[in-house]
């Protein structure tokens, strides 16, 4: 069966651009006090969250309906976003999953055959706020340099000192489990396309459609399973594979899924996480984690594959990382080893376990959107099934 996260209802006409006005006034303020003014989009809110900025030039789709930016504010860095409209195809989930949406210009008419509605109208019509017209690189230029913080996408007209005081009782991302609110509620099956060549349980704490899709492409039987599933039930049904999926918030605020990997790697059952799961693995063998100033988010990071004389350009969304140490090292996890490393500030972005068959990135390898440099890895990973049944 579907994923129910596929299932968007666009059975009701998407609502146009015109049912509001273009010019209704609305502000983005940051908890510093900073304010950037500037126009409604979408729903009005006020809509509460972490303001973070993506870099990616296309895939705005993808980024709205993105668990892991559940509890955030996106801004697009690049200046246009909607000129190609909305669609039934490029959602990562049913409905966008972001707090709020901040553009410069929101295209006013949407050009692409594969469109069913515009921005404007699918925020308006999921209830998400948005806010256009204001300067994005100031605001990605204030958030680089004092650090992703918390703020808020309001009417203009509400008081921003009574505002100012609603932002500071926000909790900060900082031990806050997002994860396990983001995840699927039942178990569902993702098909094979073709024969089943093998099995995989996916821990769902916020995951993309493209990722089991990828891996049903492969000849796997998904099946889906919610974050809170106890790692005695993963084990008592015997997978080929554990597939630990993305998802929002603080790594070390989500208890689930380190027994379960530490349970099945020691039967030799194949680990591969993304995003979260990277970090989640990264814990499971005594690894620690902390948060980044201003995160990564967007899909033109270069990514190091040790040892092989490859870059990857890399689709990126995580506000956390796992800590490294010198060389391939990982404090408190000595059997693990640094895969890949981030170009931009060397930030630990692959693991490999030097004597069970788990590994991890904390980039997205299913890019969705973003370039599909790293899909060899869905490949590595059924290699590891194909190893373990000889």
């Amino acid at each position: 069966m579907d994923s129910p996260r596929r299932r968007a209802n666009f059975s009701a006409p998407i609502r146009s651009h015109t049912e509001v006005a273009l010019t209704e006034p609305a502000i983005l303020l940051l908890e510093d006090g900073r304010a950037f003014k500037g126009e409604r989009l979408g729903a009005a809110g006020p809509a509460f969250g972490e303001v973070v900025f993506n870099t990616s030039m296309t895939g705005y789709q993808e980024i709205l309906t993105d668990p892991s930016y559940s509890g955030q504010l996106v801004t697009m860095t690049y200046p246009l976003i909607g000129n190609y409209g909305v669609n039934t195809e490029d959602e990562e989930s049913v409905g966008p999953k972001v707090a709020g949406f901040i553009v410069r210009e929101a295209s006013r008419i949407p050009s692409s055959w594969r469109a069913s509605g515009d921005l404007r109208g699918y925020l308006l019509e999921h209830g998400i706020a948005g806010i256009s017209g204001i300067d994005t690189r100031a605001l990605t230029r204030h958030i680089r340099a004092q650090g992703a913080m918390r703020g808020v996408i309001a009417p203009a007209s509400m008081h921003a000192n009574d505002l100012r005081e609603r932002v500071l009782s926000q909790p900060i991302m900082e031990g806050l489990d997002l994860a396990c609110g983001a995840s699927t509620d039942r178990r569902y099956v993702v098909e094979p396309d073709g024969q089943e060549r093998f099995h995989v349980l996916a821990c769902d704490f916020g995951v993309k459609a493209h990722s089991p899709r990828l891996l049903a492409e492969r000849g796997c039987r998904v099946t889906v399973i919610p974050a809170n599933t106890s790692a005695a039930a993963i084990r008592a049904e015997a997978p080929d594979g554990l597939f630990i999926s993305n998802g929002p918030g603080d790594p070390a605020a989500v208890k689930e899924a380190g027994e379960a990997i530490r349970l099945l790697s020691e039967a030799d059952v194949p680990v591969f996480g993304i995003c979260l799961g990277h970090q989640l693995i990264g814990r499971a063998f005594g690894a620690t984690t902390y948060k980044l100033p201003f995160g990564h988010h967007g899909g033109n990071h270069p990514v190091e594959r040790i040892g092989h004389g490859t870059v990857e350009i890399t689709a990126q969304n995580h506000g956390f990382a796992v800590r490294g140490g010198e060389g391939q090292t990982v404090p408190g996890a000595p059997d693990l080893r640094v895969t890949h490393v981030n170009l931009y500030d060397r930030t630990v972005e692959g693991l490999e376990h030097t004597k069970r068959p788990v590994f991890s990135v904390q980039y997205h390898p299913e890019a969705a959107p973003g370039p599909h440099d790293s899909r060899y890895l869905f490949d590595q990973f059924i290699a590891l099934m194909e190893a373990r049944r000889g």
